[in-house]
């Protein structure tokens, strides 16, 4: 264990002085290396001295010879600089071509459909011996897991953040409408009046039926059937395509489904508010080489794919 009444002693501009002088063994020429005056660096060899109780260097001719202590001290020391000099050096840059390990991302099963898909085969591309871990999570737990080390990064719509977490934007997330219109018997646009007569399915982990969905529709005085809910998106398309029904989700999936599904999209009848989806990653982790270059594949992948998918949104770079 360190001393640090010993360490105290001592100021790192010492030790550098003190190196310096042993390689140069000349005042001047170190004076100009450490770019300070011959005063100076005097008052910083009188301040060693008095430190280590040792005379250190003493000047024969035009030069400095080491003591026996001076020299017993200097591997010591010009090993300790060289550790603080690696340890201080700035960061490479990282490169995702030679690396090898896993990337985690958490994400309910919604935006799962709308971008691990494009995100693992990009990756593949950039990092071949890197692997895409996608973990199930939900804004509830997204926080604690994040600090478990579970994933490197959650996308949902998080709760505000502990100050030792950085919750950044991502976009604004819209409800859609989706049905198998041979199944429904109806055409877009859907009228309020059909919108609420026909059978609702929804979507819910914890088997809620009630959503923001109803508090809309009980403003304009209406109420909807909830005939079916599932705890997972990837359901959906089959309950659709098996019965007269509808469901109002998230507009990434819900394009990603009636591409898939061959199923029928069209705009709510109703107001229904955005839901901010973001980024949730520790605050440690901000300026990581590693984790910033893997937020911000995300960030390029998941723009990719909502322009495909023709949803009218972007995702600012800033967010990582």
């Amino acid at each position: 264990m360190m001393n640090d009444a010993t360490l105290r002693k001592i100021d790192l501009n010492l030790l550098l002085a003190f190196s310096v002088l042993m390689q140069e063994r000349n005042v001047s020429r170190a004076a100009e290396r450490l770019l300070l005056g011959q005063p100076g660096l005097s008052a910083a060899l009188r301040r060693l001295r008095e430190a280590l109780d040792d005379e250190l260097f003493v000047r024969v001719g035009r030069g400095l010879q080491p003591t026996p202590r001076a020299l017993s001290i200097a591997p010591a020391i010009e090993d300790a600089l060289s550790g603080i000099e690696r340890a201080i050096r700035p960061q490479a840059e990282f490169d995702p071509a030679s690396w090898q390990g896993e990337f985690r991302i958490g994400m309910c099963d919604n935006l799962e459909s709308a971008f691990f898909g494009p995100l693992a085969a990009r990756l593949l591309q950039l990092s071949p011996g890197a692997r895409l871990i996608g973990i199930a999570s939900e804004k509830r737990d997204a926080a604690r897991r994040l600090d478990e080390g579970v994933f490197d990064f959650s996308v949902a719509m998080h709760d505000e953040p502990a100050s030792w977490h950085i919750r950044a934007p991502l976009f604004d997330q819209v409800s859609i409408c989706i049905y198998d219109e041979a199944q429904l018997g109806l055409k877009a646009p859907l009228s309020l009046k059909d919108f609420a007569k026909v059978a609702h399915v929804t979507v819910s982990f914890e088997g809620n039926t009630s959503t923001g969905i109803d508090m809309a529709l009980n403003r304009t005085g209406d109420v909807r059937q909830v005939v079916a809910t599932v705890p997972r998106f990837s359901a959906l398309p089959m309950v659709l395509k098996a019965m007269p029904a509808i469901a109002t989700v998230p507009e990434s999936i819900g394009r990603c489904m009636a591409q898939l599904h061959g199923l029928m999209l069209c705009e709510p009848p109703l107001s229904l508010p955005a839901d901010p989806v973001t980024m949730l990653y520790r605050r440690v982790d901000q300026t990581d080489g590693r984790a910033r270059w893997f937020r911000r594949l995300f960030i390029d992948v998941a723009n990719k794919a909502l322009e495909a998918s023709g949803c009218c949104v972007s995702i600012p770079r800033a967010a990582a």
